[in-house]
C-alpha cells in the first residue's frame, strides 16, 4: 500500500509515492513559470501549476504500480492567492504571490486606521502584504470587474490546496484545511471558523471561501478524466510548513523544525495551547485532527532563502544548480567580510519589512564569485539565528532540518555554528510532501496512529557545532555585521 503526495511549492510541483514504511518509492517533478509584471510583484499561472502537477504525477507514476495506491495527499505554497470560474475552472487572472509585495500601502492604510491589533488578536498575524486578505483587498480596489464575479458567486477565492482539489475533482468540491485557513487574515483563530467580522474588514464575500475540513479524514475524491486516470481519496492536506512539521513528526508541544525552501520556516508545536509573541513569531494553526481539537504552533518566517539560491543561478549566473554552491563556497574560508542581505521581497520575521531590500555589503576587487555564494549561504544560516533566538526554547535543543538545501553539508555546519546547537538531518529531507503523505495515509488507514509515523523517522546525519572558542567568537561576529547589513536595508523601496 502507499501514498500518491503532491507538494506544489513557489517554484515547482513535486509527485512522491510514499510507502507504508515511510520510504520514497517514486519521484516528479516539473517546474513552473514565475512571473514579475512589477517591481516586488509575484505572480504564477494556475494553468501552469496545474499542468506542472499533471507532468509530476505522471512522471513519479510512470514505473509504479497504480493499483498500490490508496489516497492522495496535498500540500503547498500557502498564503498565494487564486480565483477561478467554478463551472470552467479557468482562471480570470494569474494567482498573487505570497512573496508578492504590493499590498504595503493597503497594510499600512489598515494600520494607520487602527485595525492592525484587533487582525492580530484574532489570527495571530500581522498586516503584511505576506498574508492572504491584503491581496485580496487589492484585487477589490483595483479589479472591479474580476472581483464583481467573485461577489456574485462565479468565480472562487482559495489557496493554492482549494484550486487542486477543485482540478482534481472537476470542480466538485471546495475545500481546505485550516493550516492554510489561518495564513489568509480571515479565520478567527481561537474557534478555527472563518470570522464574518475579518471577512467584512478585508471586503471578502464569506461565501467565496472555500469549505474549512479536517487535515485527514474523507476529504475529496479525485475524477480519474481529470487527473491522470485516478479515482483516489484526497486523504490528508496541509500547508507546506505545517505538513513539513508533521513530516517530521513533530507532534510534541516543544518539537522544532526549519524548512529550508524558497523562504525557510522554522516551526515549534505548541500543542492545544494558542501561544502569542511579542517578537515577530506568528502564531498559527498547524493542524486539527478529524472530531478533535486544534493543534498550534509559533512560526519565524523567513522570505528568501532558496530564493536567493535561486537568483544567483538565474539572475546573475554565477552557479549553474543549488547543488553547485557547496562546492564553490567551499572554496574559500569565508565571505572575507561581504555581507548579503537577500531581502528581494522584503524581510519578514523578526523584522517584517515589506521595504527592505536586497543588500550586498564589503565588495572589494578582490571579490570573487565563490565569495557571495558563500555569503548567500552565511545569510541563510544568520537569518535562522535571527528567528530562534526569538522563540522559546528553540536555541537549547537540535534543531530538525528538511528541505531541498538540508542536503547542503556546508550549510548545516554553519547552521550548527551560529545557532551553537546540534543540527539533525533526517534520511528523507522532502519533509513537506512526507507530512502530505502521513496526513493522508492517516486519512486512509494505513496508520492507524501518530506512533505508528515516528518509527519511520531516521537519522542520516547530525551536525555538531565547533567547540573551539575562537570559532565561536568568529560566528558571533560575522553575525553582528549581519545585523548591522540588516539595519541598512530597511525601509529601501519608496514606491
Amino acid at each position: 500500500m502507499s501514498v500518491l503526495s503532491i507538494d506544489a511549492g513557489t517554484t515547482g510541483v513535486t509527485a512522491l509515492v510514499v510507502t507504508g514504511e515511510g520510504r520514497i518509492a517514486a519521484r516528479g517533478y516539473q517546474e513552473f513559470a514565475q512571473h514579475f509584471p512589477k517591481p516586488g510583484w509575484v505572480e504564477h499561472a494556475p494553468e501552469e501549476i496545474w499542468q506542472a502537477t499533471l507532468e509530476a504525477t505522471r512522471a513519479a507514476l510512470s514505473s509504479y504500480d497504480v493499483a498500490e495506491l490508496r489516497a492522495v495527499g496535498i500540500t503547498n505554497q500557502r498564503e498565494t492567492v487564486v480565483l477561478w470560474d467554478r463551472e470552467t475552472l479557468g482562471s480570470p487572472r494569474r494567482a498573487i504571490v505570497w512573496q508578492d509585495r504590493r499590498t504595503a500601502a493597503i497594510c499600512e492604510r489598515l494600520r494607520d486606521d487602527g485595525h492592525e491589533d484587533r487582525v492580530t488578536e484574532l489570527t495571530g498575524l500581522r498586516l503584511d502584504p505576506y498574508f492572504s486578505g491584503t491581496k485580496l483587498t487589492w484585487l477589490r480596489e483595483n479589479e472591479p470587474h474580476t472581483w464583481a464575479l467573485v461577489e456574485a458567486g462565479r468565480y472562487a477565492v482559495g489557496t493554492v490546496d482549494s484550486y487542486l482539489v477543485a482540478r482534481m475533482t472537476r470542480g466538485t468540491w471546495h475545500v481546505t484545511d485550516v493550516s492554510n485557513a489561518s495564513r489568509t487574515l480571515l479565520l478567527d483563530l481561537s474557534t478555527g471558523r472563518w470570522s464574518g467580522e475579518l471577512c467584512e474588514l478585508f471586503g471578502v464575500p464569506t461565501d467565496s471561501l472555500p469549505e474549512l475540513v479536517p487535515n485527514w479524514g474523507e476529504i475529496a475524491t479525485t475524477d480519474p478524466a481529470s487527473f491522470c486516470g485516478l479515482e483516489l481519496p484526497i486523504a490528508g492536506m496541509a500547508g507546506d510548513q505545517q505538513s513539513a512539521l508533521f513530516g517530521q513528526t513533530c507532534f510534541d508541544a516543544g518539537d522544532t523544525k526549519c524548512t529550508y525552501g524558497t523562504g525557510s520556516f522554522i516551526l515549534t508545536n505548541t500543542g492545544g495551547s494558542l501561544e502569542r509573541s511579542d517578537a515577530g513569531l506568528l502564531s498559527t494553526a498547524a493542524w486539527r485532527p478529524p472530531g478533535g481539537e486544534l493543534v498550534y504552533a509559533l512560526e519565524g518566517a523567513i522570505f528568501v532563502t532558496g530564493a536567493a539560491v535561486q537568483w544567483l543561478r538565474d539572475g546573475l549566473q554565477i552557479v549553474g544548480s543549488a547543488a553547485e554552491t557547496e562546492a564553490v563556497a567551499a572554496t574559500v574560508d569565508s565571505s572575507e567580510g561581504v555581507v548579503f542581505v537577500p531581502a528581494l521581497t522584503g524581510l519578514g520575521a523578526p523584522y517584517w519589512d515589506p521595504r527592505a531590500r536586497g543588500t550586498v555589503l564589503g565588495i572589494t576587487r578582490g571579490t570573487t564569485r565563490a565569495h557571495l555564494v558563500r555569503a548567500t549561504l552565511d545569510a541563510i544560516a544568520f537569518e535562522v539565528r535571527d528567528v530562534v533566538a526569538t522563540m522559546p526554547g528553540a536555541d537549547s535543543s537540535p534543531l530538525r532540518v528538511d528541505g531541498g538545501a538540508a542536503a547542503n553539508d556546508l550549510l548545516c555546519r554553519l547552521q550548527a555554528d551560529q545557532l551553537g546547537v546540534p543540527v539533525e538531518r533526517p534520511e528523507i529531507v522532502e519533509t513537506t510532501g512526507l507530512g502530505a503523505a502521513f496526513l493522508a495515509g492517516l486519512g486512509a488507514g494505513i496508520w492507524d496512529t501518530t506512533d505508528d509515523l515516528r518509527e519511520t523517522w531516521a537519522l542520516d546525519a547530525r551536525f555538531e557545532p565547533s567547540g573551539d572558542p575562537a570559532a565561536r567568537a568568529a560566528a558571533d561576529a560575522a553575525y553582528a555585521r549581519w545585523q548591522e547589513a540588516v539595519r541598512r536595508s530597511l525601509a529601501w523601496a519608496t514606491d
